[in-house]
């Protein structure tokens, strides 16, 4: 019998260690401590498939507003982009009659010394923003980029032509800023058939 000293009884000592001295073997939880976290896991539970609940609502927001970003952002550029093409375009409208005099004083020879270089120089700024005259002699005749001043019937055609080019055109990309205006011939119609051929 342990020894009692004023009535109190000695200290109790447990043994917590996870392993066993005398056998070296790893000891089994006891009942109590495992069964503490089987208590707590319902609470845990329930407060993560809350917290997965607000983490999902939080995130469908995020990306509800990455995507009205995103879109706003494309349609601001795409907005840029039309504006700086409307801008130039404008411009280079203005400076269509100034190559029309150009190549005027090119057909007759009188594009010469400091005036050509200007000249090219000029032209070459135009063709880097996208300037580019378009029409020739003989190109099929498309009322959506040609302008016809001059109508008649030819037999070397077999198609709408456009058989002169009295002032080029110019786009800048796919846009018309000028149609060009041309003659345009048609091929000859067939003689109508006499009365000796159908009797035959």
């Amino acid at each position: 019998m342990p020894a009692r000293d004023n009535g109190h009884e000695e200290p109790v000592i447990r043994d917590k260690r996870k392993i066993d001295p005398e056998t070296g073997e790893v000891r089994e939880p006891s009942g109590e401590q495992s069964e503490a976290p089987a208590e707590q896991t319902p609470t845990v539970t329930a407060h993560d498939g809350e917290l997965a609940a607000q983490l999902a609502e939080r995130t469908a927001d995020l990306q509800r507003l990455q995507a009205e970003y995103t879109n706003y952002r494309r349609r601001v550029e795409r907005d840029r982009v039309a504006v700086r093409e409307q801008a130039v375009a404008g411009a280079l409208t203005e400076l269509l009659p100034v190559l029309d005099d150009i190549g005027r004083a090119r057909d007759h020879g009188e594009l010469t010394g400091g005036f050509a270089k200007v000249a090219e120089s000029l032209e070459s700024a135009l063709t880097k923003l996208g300037l580019s005259p378009y029409g020739q002699k003989g190109d099929p005749f498309d009322p959506t980029i040609h302008e016809a001043l001059m109508h008649s019937y030819s037999p070397d055609v077999t198609e709408p032509t456009a058989v002169e080019v009295f002032q080029p055109g110019y786009r800048m990309g796919e846009r018309v800023l000028r149609p060009a205006r041309v003659a345009v011939a048609e091929p000859e119609d067939a003689p109508p058939a006499s009365n000796d051929d159908e009797a035959n």
